[in-house]
């Protein structure tokens, strides 16, 4: 299995404190850059679009 690669914008900076975020082709994962090893939010592809394009309209 191919591991998963985590990114984070760059618009971070060295910052540690900002969201990772991890695409699949059918999920996207969420995870906090401070703590990668703790929890991880897994959301569809189609839900995570729709979230964006809400997010970018307001």
């Amino acid at each position: 299995m191919t591991p998963i690669a985590w990114r984070k914008s760059s618009y971070s900076g060295n910052d540690a404190n900002c969201v990772e975020v991890a695409v699949r082709t059918t999920v996207v994962g969420l995870r906090d850059s401070k703590n990668p090893e703790g929890g991880r939010l897994l959301i569809g592809s189609g839900a995570f679009r729709s979230f964006l394009r809400t997010v970018k309209a307001d």
